[in-house]
């Protein structure tokens, strides 16, 4: 490892960045790296002025002069870890452990016995620490869990933290380390808080031979801060902060701080920071190195709490400062972290907790009274959905002050079940809006909790923009079009490019092209299928950007169907001739895990020769973490409840620089290409879609198309892709200015022609959306490549929450209109472009166009 030996800052620059302090102005990195090294006279102006910020803080909370610590005991799950941190004693391996007469894992006996004591002496937290995926690295590990019958050591801590629920009434803060946005969803409802420190952005440190963290893949930086954007993304109150004197420059620490600023404005998801200082511990590799001078960590929680403001939460561990409590608390924090009677802190065993009674005698005679709160702050409870799932909130009721928010000085920890909420699935709200949505239209513009579900607005402004930059073109689109028409296979990525921006006499040879593969491969019928649209709740906290049609469960516009209501839907849809219901909804924090599985057999129990398709890639995730099962396993039971297929919406743009702009939760493209590729693996087909026109650009439909083609070589489970314009008017990402007004028609041309030509020879049936385009507009795509006009629909909530102003029902004679616009004779399919029975026809010509009790008609 590299020596980075920092110059000391000028007399000048120290004053300066100390003024700045003083007087609340926006500190950049170079005057944070500047006070960082702050020392005497210097670093108590500072903390002078840090320590104002604290107070503005918690003066606004509701809480002045309070500094807070959280009761708990340390539960090491496991010792073993995949990382070869150089300054860790907590992390051993298996021979270690035989020896001492320990498992690979602590067992649930152990695991419970710690927690009940724990209850006994008024402890509310259980903190749960392991190392990272030791399964990976470990044999030993990877028994231990086939051995108890657990698929990884994520589902051994969701398993332990329920017993600990339900068994003692503790709440789990987990730090299980290095978490993907499934393992997030997995254990959210099992825990209201959760934490990992980010320590340091020091590349440098992991990837340089004599590194502290070389050797330990959780460790690099990028791995660690996508896992707090994750956090953010799902809604967990997440504990982060830093570990400093390991090696890293005051420059390095200065950029660690600002990237923990960043993810906290952006997701205001960050609920604390600790600051803590390395402690060289014999037996290790950095056994030589000096500890953290108390300086050096003054300085930087002073910086800390300039950086994050005054409602930023400030933790320093007080068993790692030799009693200087005074000093940190004049520095600006306002939490001691962690303090157990009972057990040791297992990372730092050396350091023995301060009695309670002595942090409360420290902190007061600094001016401050010592107060308990639960793992997950105060802030969090007050704010409620989406932070706390509901099956938790029993939980943290029955320990919280409903006043304050704090830990109730007067409760007890009692095991409570842990289960789905009491509420069931019954119909409330609004639930004739997709009826009315046509009639009365939406009552506003916008959700009431705008400016707060979606993140921060302007952090996400920032992010969008390199994104939305165009691209020069410099290949030349008339060779691009010679291989499009006598190869598309062939064409390059440059050549596609150059055809996704073509305009003019190149885009109409580009549609010509596409128009002749389409007669070519699927001959001159344009298809359409007779289904309705169920939307079974529209409530929803998953915060995506784009979406107008979720709502708060308090909403005026907010609805959810009873499982009755689903099947009367679906027996209306087969009277009228329906060969399909297309159903999905919002992801609805109160329905049990067992909805979906509800909701298919309901409708096949009324009409058990109506095609199931059903419930996008998110909801199957959201179903999976409900239930505790695999995604696999997930489908495997939903098939056998009478799912039929899966609509492959939920995909928007395959590339996570897109996707992260559009949503704050929705899962990551890879999980999206797991779950859809493991249902049709399952012999579950599924549609295929993009959403374009908002922040994306034609290089990002490149890659979305290229990945569906890559999946349709694989498991061939595609039945169709369908292109879907951006309906911009009521879409939260385009009132916060930062989305285009949706597509233009080149766009549409362009994008149609173009999934035509790259998905061939994979997918060959291209749907083009009536609800977005209207009549006229899906004419023109079908001249362009498209071959299919999707459903009938008979209702359509979420276009028309978001302004389409095509309607929500097409008849039959609509849409053979539409194909005679276009040239070309109509004909119906079933889901999965089969032949429809002849009852079926007769039965939906019978009644086509004559539904006035169930839908309006809407006519352009």
């Amino acid at each position: 490892m590299t020596d980075h030996v920092p110059a000391p800052p000028t007399e000048n620059a120290m004053r300066r960045a100390l003024k700045r302090a003083r007087d609340g102005v926006a500190l950049d990195v170079t005057e944070a790296t500047v006070l960082l090294q702050a020392r005497g006279s210097d670093l108590e102006d500072l903390c002078r002025s840090a320590a104002r910020v604290r107070d503005a803080g918690l003066e606004a909370a509701g809480r002045p002069g309070v500094i807070t610590y959280s009761k708990s005991v340390f539960i090491p799950l496991t010792r073993l870890c995949r990382d070869k941190c150089h300054y860790c004693t907590f992390a051993t391996v298996p021979g270690k452990l035989r020896r001492a007469g320990h498992g690979m894992f602590m067992s649930p006996d152990e695991v419970l016995a710690i927690a009940r004591r724990g209850a006994e002496m008024g402890c509310k937290e259980a903190l749960i620490t392991l190392g990272d995926k030791p399964e990976d690295r470990w044999p030993e590990a990877r028994e231990w869990l086939e051995a108890e019958g657990y698929d990884d050591t994520i589902a051994y801590v969701r398993a332990m933290a329920i017993r600990i629920l339900e068994e003692t009434g503790l709440l789990p803060h987990l730090n299980p380390g290095v978490m993907s946005w499934t393992d997030f969803q997995r254990l959210k409802p099992v825990a209201p808080s959760m934490g990992m420190m980010l320590e340091t952005t020091a590349t440098r440190l992991w990837s340089e031979p004599g590194g502290p963290h070389y050797g330990s893949p959780d460790k690099e930086p990028a791995v660690r801060l996508r896992v707090l954007e994750d956090a953010g993304r799902s809604s967990v109150p997440f504990t982060s902060g830093l570990l400093i004197g390991i090696g890293e420059t005051y420059e390095e620490r200065a950029d660690a701080l600002f990237a923990l600023r960043r993810v906290s404005r952006a997701y205001h998801g960050v609920q604390e920071l600790i600051l803590q200082n390395f402690r060289a511990k014999p037996d290790t590799a950095m056994r030589g190195m000096p500890d953290a001078e108390l300086d050096e960590l003054v300085a930087t929680v002073a910086v800390a709490r300039h950086l994050m403001g005054p409602s930023g939460c400030l933790q320093a561990p007080p068993n790692l400062v030799d009693a200087e409590y005074a000093r940190l608390i004049g520095a600006g924090i306002d939490d001691w972290g962690g303090v157990s009677p009972l057990t040791p802190d297992h990372v730092n065993p050396e350091r023995p907790w301060p009695q309670i009674e002595e942090l409360a005698a420290h902190s007061a005679a600094a001016g401050f009274r010592l107060a308990e709160r639960l793992c997950v702050y105060p802030e969090f409870i007050q704010r409620g959905e989406p932070w706390l799932d509901p099956r938790l909130l029993p939980h943290v009721r029955a320990l919280a002050d409903p006043a304050t928010g704090l830990a109730d000085p007067g409760a007890l920890p009692a095991g409570l079940p842990w289960q789905e909420p009491d509420e069931g699935f019954g119909a409330s709200g609004r639930t004739d809006l997709h009826r009315t949505i046509d009639t009365e239209g939406r009552t506003g513009d916008r959700r009431a909790d705008f400016d707060a579900v979606y993140g921060d607005w302007e952090a996400l402004r920032e992010a969008a923009a390199p994104g939305m930059v165009p691209q020069r073109i410099d290949t030349d689109v008339r060779q691009a079009l010679s291989t499009a028409a006598d190869d598309p296979t062939r064409l390059t990525d440059d050549e596609a490019l150059a055809l996704l921006h073509a305009d003019g006499p190149a885009l109409d040879a580009l549609t010509r092209i596409a128009d002749e593969l389409r007669r070519s491969v699927v001959g001159d019928d344009i298809t359409y299928v007779v289904t309705r649209n169920i939307n079974f709740t529209n409530v929803c906290y998953t915060g995506c950007r784009f979406c107008a049609f979720a709502q708060r469960r308090t909403d005026a516009d907010a609805y959810t169907l009873s499982l009755d209501q689903v099947a009367d839907r679906a027996e209306q849809a087969w009277e009228v001739g329906a060969v399909e219901v297309c159903m999905q909804g919002g992801i609805h924090p109160d329905l049990p895990g067992t909805a979906y599985f509800d909701i298919a057999r309901a409708v096949k129990a009324r009409v058990p020769g109506m095609h199931v398709h059903a419930f996008s890639p998110m909801e199957v995730v959201n179903g999976a973490s409900r239930t505790g099962l695999s995604i696999e396993e997930w489908l495997t039971a939903a098939k056998e409840a009478g799912l039929d297929s899966v609509p492959g919406t939920a995909a928007e743009i395959l590339d996570d620089e897109v996707r992260w702009v559009l949503t704050k939760g929705k899962l990551p493209a890879a999980t999206w290409i797991e779950v859809i590729s493991t249902a049709h693996r399952l012999g579950l087909r599924s549609s295929s879609t993009m959403m374009y026109g908002h922040v994306d650009q034609p290089r990002h439909w490149l890659g979305h198309l290229r990945t569906l083609a890559r999946i349709q070589q694989e498991t061939g489970g595609f039945t169709e892709f369908v292109t879907l314009p951006f309906i911009h008017t009521n879409a939260p990402v385009y009132l916060a200015g930062i989305a285009r007004p949706g597509p233009t028609d080149r766009d549409n041309r362009a994008v149609t022609a173009m999934a035509r030509l790259l998905l061939h020879p994979h997918i060959t049936n291209i749907q083009t959306s009536w609800v977005k385009l209207g009549a006229e507009g899906a004419a023109e795509m079908l001249r362009s490549g498209a071959n299919d006009l999707g459903g009938t629909l008979m209702e359509e909530t979420i276009s028309r929450m978001a302004g389409s102003r095509y309607g929500s029902y097409r008849s039959i004679k609509d849409l053979v209109a539409i194909a005679e616009l276009a040239g070309r004779p109509a004909k119906p399919r079933t889901t999965l472009y089969g032949e429809v029975p002849e009852e079926r026809i007769r039965t939906a010509h019978a009644s086509d166009g004559q539904l006035p009790e169930l839908l309006p008609l809407v006519t352009e």
